[in-house]
């Protein structure tokens, strides 16, 4: 079991940058694969990008070039750096994990786009 808490959403401008962060409430180095998903109002959540244990990532092709996931297993954090913000990637972005069959959620973070 663990618990996953999001930070770092806000509203930025078109253009700029934010650093989404996730805090595990236990270690992650066993977590084989954590990711990031999103949702925007009135659409289904969808996969933003994943990394496993050995760095393998894997991105939407509607951020590749933009963002970046990472994950610091000394600190049981995963990360998406999110550049070149459009106010397409306006969503609700949740931190995911899967442990044996089961998945995990946080809560969320709002990332507002807009000028």
């Amino acid at each position: 079991q663990v618990q996953l808490v999001e930070s770092g959403g806000g509203l930025v401008q078109p253009g700029g940058s934010l650093r989404l962060s996730c805090a595990a409430s236990r270690s992650i180095l066993n977590i084989y694969t954590m990711g990031w998903y999103r949702q925007a109002p009135g659409k289904q959540r969808e996969l933003v990008a994943t990394i496993t244990t050995v760095g393998s990532t894997n991105y939407a092709e509607a951020v590749k070039g933009r963002f970046t996931i990472s994950r610091d297993n000394t600190k049981n954090a995963l990360n998406l750096q999110m550049n070149s913000l459009k106010p397409e990637d306006t969503a609700v972005y949740f931190c995911y994990c899967r442990i044996v069959t089961i998945d995990y959620w946080g809560q969320g973070t709002q990332v507002t786009v807009s000028s």
